[in-house]
């Protein structure tokens, strides 16, 4: 079957009607420079507060996007909207996009430039404006736990990759939270995807609460990662697969 539509943009929300319309706006730039077909799929997850209204809005003043709404009756957490996410699009090709707009026009732009190139397109931070000491020191010990184990060695896992959409579908991760795009990348890899990493930017905004991105939730879903990691290269090695 053909894929009707060149890319699916994924984006993930959770309370985020103040920053959900700035994204939108951002995606829309970023797409302007392309001649990519493509649909914006938006997955309220739960919110509590007006995100699902302001997207609709937004929708009815924007006719000439593509965007579809899918709200969660209750927060199914990022990983599992991500996938089911793929199951909805139509793109031959996938890539989420939070929606507290923490990506700005020329990182999502950075990944269209090199579609097509390889099965993964894999971002590494350059650079990360307002991301904490403590937190850089998480994500290198992260990614260094995660190269360690898989055999690997990627720069960053949690960039928002560029996926075949059908790769997503069919090794679609079963983490519920932060670990869900390195178990992704590694299972990839492991079946031979190719790849390529490309340097971006990007901003970060200190969350507070079960928002905040170091809670118990994620860390039980970064040991998940690391275990099903550690399974899938002790099964490699003793079945060779």
């Amino acid at each position: 079957m053909t894929n009707e539509l060149d890319v699916t943009i994924v984006v993930p929300c959770l309370n985020e009607e103040r920053r959900i319309v700035a994204t939108l706006e951002t995606i829309r730039q970023a797409m302007a420079e392309f001649p990519y077909s493509h649909e914006i799929l938006v997955i309220d997850d739960g919110s509590t507060d007006r995100t699902g209204a302001v997207v609709e809005e937004y929708r009815r003043t924007h006719p000439e996007i593509d965007l579809t709404l899918k709200s969660n009756r209750k927060n199914v957490g990022l990983a599992t909207s991500y996938v089911n996410g793929s199951f909805l699009g139509r793109g031959k090709y996938y890539k989420m996009v939070c929606g507290d707009n923490v990506e700005p026009k020329e990182t999502i732009a950075a990944f269209f430039r090199h579609l097509g190139r390889a099965d993964i397109i894999i971002a590494y931070l350059e650079s990360v404006e307002g991301k904490s000491a403590l937190r850089k020191g998480v994500s290198k010990l992260y990614t260094f736990l995660v190269n360690s184990i898989s055999g690997h060695r990627i720069r960053y896992y949690n960039g928002g990759a560029l996926h075949l959409r059908y790769n997503v579908m069919r090794w679609g991760p079963y983490s519920f939270g932060f670990g869900f795009q390195a178990e992704l990348i590694t299972r990839l890899l492991d079946e031979s995807a190719s790849y390529i990493e490309i340097p971006v930017t990007a901003t970060h905004e200190e969350k507070r609460g079960v928002d905040n991105a170091i809670n118990w939730r994620n860390f039980l879903s970064v040991t998940h990662t690391l275990l099903e990691l550690s399974i899938r290269r002790i099964r490699r090695r003793a079945i060779g697969r």
